[in-house]
C-alpha cells in the first residue's frame, strides 16, 4: 500500500515548537524568519526532511508558508486549503492569512517595525522570491538575512536526507536519447550566448538524463544538481549510493558524476555567462556564482518536457487506457459496496489502490487519493486519516481525485459519484461544473492563447449560475515524472502559450462548505486542430484531445440544463469508453459499463 492513513502532523505540537523557534530567534538576532515548504531543489514536492512548513505549524498542504514574528505566526495558505488550515493548526498560535490576496510584503510592514530583520534559509527560496520581496519592502526599515536555517537546529528527529535509487528511463518510453537532448540544449544555450546554465529542478535533471528516482514519495525524480556546458558536456551531482552501475555506466558518456558536496566549489569555479533560472534557483546558487556573469533566464528544460513528443503521448495514451480499467471495475465495484453500509473513505482507497496495483506497470501512486464524502468533499485537497475517516453513507456525494504513476505514463483523474438520491442543487451544481469541462474539452483555439485566455471558458456556467472555485482549471502533467508539471497551466495568471504536445488537467469544482464538493477531471493534450470547411487556412488552430476514459456519473446530470452540444459530446465520449474498454472487462463490470454509459 502506497497511501499512508497516519495523520503526519497534529496541531497540539505546533506551540511548543513555535516558542522553541521564537527563542532560537531571539539569540541569533533576528526578528522573524521565513519557513517555505521547499527544498534546496524547489520543486512542488519535498521530502520528509524538508518538510520544515508542516513539522513547525502542522499544515501540510502543498504549497504556503509561514512568517515566524515575536507576536505573530501568519500561516500564508491559497484558497484550497482555506478549509483544511483550520483543522491542522493550533489557530491560538498561528493565523491563516489569505494568501496571494494578502502579499507577505504588506503583511510584514503592518506587523514588524521598521528596522526589523527577517531571516531566511537561502537554499529554501528562489532568487525570484526574495528579490520581489526585497523591492516590495523596499523604505519600510525591514531588512531580508540570509542565515543558517533555525527550524533545522530545533528539530530534534528530522529525517535524514532521502537516498533512492535511480533508475533508467528506457529511450523507446522517452521518445529522444539523453544525449539527443543536451546535444539539442547545448546548441541553444550556444546560440542564446550562454556557456553554462544551472539546473536544479529534480524533473528536469529526470528529463534531460532520462532517469527516474523516487526521493520524493508520489514523484519518480532523484534528488541532484545539473550544470549543462554549451560544448555539450555536462556535471551532475548526485549521491553516488543512488547510482548501481547499470546507471553510472549510462551516464558516464553523458556527464561527469560528482557527490552534491561538490556542487558549491562547481559554481564557485564557473566563469562567463551563466543561464539561471530565478524562479526555480535558490538564491544560494546565485550567491556561489561570484566568478561568473548570470544571465537570468528559463530552465532550458521545462519548455521541451513540457512539449511531449509522440513517443511520451503514446504512452500517456496507454497509460491511461490502464488506469481507466482500474477506475472502471473500482466505480463498478462502489456501487456494490456502498449499499451494504461499511464503507468507509479508507476502505475506498484502499480498494482503489489495489484495482490499479494489478497492474505490473505501476510503480507509484502519482498523489495521496483525495476521498472525500459528503462535506470532506468540500476540502479540495482533503486527506484521510484514521483520525478523520468517515463512512460512506448512502446519499452522500463522494469525491474521487487520484492517479497512477505506471512506467509509461502519468494520471490523475476526479469523478463525484451520487451514492443515494440526489438534490436538486447538487445535481445543477454538478452540470454547471461538467458542462464547464465539456466546453474546454470541445475547444478550438488560435496558436499562441495562454491558460489566461481559456480558463474563463470552464468557469462560465458556473459564473452564470452565479458560483466559482478557488483553485485553477488546469494544471500541466508529466509523462512519467510529476503529476504537476509547469510551465503551462489553464488558470487566470497563466500566461505561457500553449503548444501541441502540452498535457493539461482541466478540473473544474464547486465546493459547498460543510456539505459536499463537485469536481470533474479529465487528462487533456494540446494538439493541432484539423482544418474546417470555409475556415481561415492561414490562421493556425489547436484543440484538446482526451486522454482519460472513465464514465461520468449520469446519476448526477440534468440533460436538459447539461445543452444539446454538451450531450452530444458526453455520449460520443461515453460511446468511445465502451468502444475502447467494454471487452476488457469481465462480464459484471461490463454489464455495469454499459449501464454507465447509456445516452442520455
Amino acid at each position: 500500500m502506497f497511501q499512508s492513513f497516519d495523520s503526519p502532523t497534529r496541531p497540539a505540537d505546533g506551540p511548543p515548537r513555535l516558542a522553541a523557534l521564537r527563542a532560537a530567534l531571539a539569540q541569533a538576532g533576528l526578528d522573524g524568519f521565513l519557513v517555505p515548504r521547499a527544498d534546496a531543489h524547489q520543486g512542488e514536492y519535498v521530502a520528509p526532511r524538508d518538510e520544515r512548513l508542516a513539522w513547525l505549524t502542522g499544515f501540510t498542504g502543498s504549497a504556503g508558508f509561514c512568517a515566524v514574528l515575536p507576536h505573530i505566526a501568519g500561516v500564508f495558505i491559497d484558497g484550497r486549503y482555506r478549509v483544511a488550515v483550520k483543522d491542522q493548526v493550533d489557530l491560538d498560535a498561528f493565523t491563516p492569512v489569505p494568501w496571494p490576496e494578502t502579499s507577505l510584503a504588506d503583511w510584514l510592514r503592518a506587523e514588524l517595525p521598521s528596522g526589523g530583520t527577517v531571516g531566511f534559509d537561502p537554499w529554501l527560496h528562489a532568487i525570484e522570491q526574495i528579490d520581489t520581496l526585497t523591492n516590495a519592502l523596499e523604505g519600510s526599515g525591514i531588512t531580508l538575512s540570509a542565515v543558517a536555517n533555525p527550524v533545522d537546529a530545533i528539530w530534534p528527529d528530522q529525517p535524514a536526507p532521502p537516498a533512492g535509487a535511480v533508475r533508467l528511463h528506457p529511450e523507446e518510453l522517452a521518445g529522444e536519447s539523453a544525449r539527443s537532448k543536451i546535444d539539442r540544449l547545448a546548441a541553444r544555450l550556444r546560440d542564446g550566448g550562454h556557456d553554462h546554465a544551472v539546473i536544479t529542478l529534480p524533473d528536469s535533471i529526470a528529463w534531460l538524463f532520462n532517469i527516474r528516482g523516487s526521493d520524493i514519495a508520489r514523484n519518480p525524480v532523484p534528488h541532484g544538481f545539473a550544470i549543462l556546458h554549451a560544448d555539450g558536456t555536462a556535471a551532475l551531482f548526485m549521491d553516488p549510493a543512488k547510482l548501481d552501475a547499470s546507471v553510472r555506466a549510462a551516464l558516464h558518456p553523458l556527464a561527469d558524476l560528482h557527490d552534491p558536496a561538490a556542487f558549491e566549489p562547481a559554481l564557485t569555479a564557473l566563469t562567463g555567462p551563466v543561464l539561471l533560472d530565478r524562479g526555480t534557483a535558490p538564491v544560494r546558487v546565485r550567491d556561489l556564482l561570484t566568478a561568473a556573469q548570470v544571465v537570468p533566464g528559463q530552465d532550458p528544460c521545462i519548455l521541451p518536457k513540457a512539449r511531449k513528443n509522440p513517443a511520451e503521448i503514446a504512452g500517456m495514451e496507454a497509460a491511461h487506457l490502464r488506469d481507466a480499467r482500474a477506475m472502471i471495475r473500482f466505480l463498478a465495484w462502489l456501487d456494490a459496496a456502498v449499499p451494504q453500509g461499511t464503507l468507509t473513505e479508507i476502505g475506498a482507497v484502499q480498494a482503489l489502490e489495489a484495482f490499479r496495483a494489478e497492474d505490473p506497470t505501476l510503480r507509484e501512486i502519482s498523489f495521496d487519493t483525495i476521498c472525500g464524502a459528503g462535506p470532506h468533499g468540500a476540502i479540495v485537497h482533503y486527506r484521510v486519516t484514521h483520525d478523520t475517516d468517515r463512512a460512506i453513507t448512502p446519499g452522500d456525494l463522494l469525491l474521487i481525485d487520484s492517479g497512477g504513476q505506471y512506467a509509461d505514463g502519468t494520471t490523475d483523474i476526479t469523478r463525484t459519484v451520487a451514492t443515494g438520491p440526489v438534490t436538486v442543487d447538487q445535481r445543477a451544481c454538478f452540470t454547471s461544473v461538467l458542462r464547464g469541462m465539456i466546453d474546454m474539452s470541445r475547444l478550438r483555439f488560435p496558436k499562441g492563447l495562454a491558460g489566461q485566455h481559456l480558463d474563463a471558458v470552464a468557469r462560465a456556467p458556473l459564473w452564470a449560475a452565479g458560483l466559482d472555485y478557488d483553485h485553477g482549471t488546469g494544471h500541466g502533467v508529466g509523462a512519467y515524472l510529476s503529476v504537476h508539471e509547469g510551465p503551462q497551466r489553464l488558470s487566470r495568471t497563466s500566461d505561457v502559450a500553449l503548444e501541441p504536445g502540452m498535457i493539461l488537467s482541466n478540473e473544474p469544482g464547486y465546493y459547498r462548505e460543510g456539505a459536499w464538493g463537485i469536481r470533474s477531471e479529465n487528462l487533456i493534450h494540446v494538439a493541432e486542430a484539423p482544418p474546417l470547411a470555409g475556415g481561415d487556412a492561414a490562421r493556425r488552430m489547436l484543440e484538446f484531445r482526451t486522454l482519460t476514459w472513465v464514465p461520468i456519473d449520469r446519476r448526477l446530470i440534468d440533460a436538459e440544463a447539461l445543452g444539446a452540444d454538451a450531450r452530444a459530446w458526453l455520449d460520443a465520449y461515453h460511446a468511445d469508453i465502451r468502444t475502447r474498454l467494454a471487452s476488457t472487462l469481465d462480464e459484471d463490470v461490463q454489464a455495469w459499463l454499459i449501464a454507465a454509459t447509456e445516452p442520455l
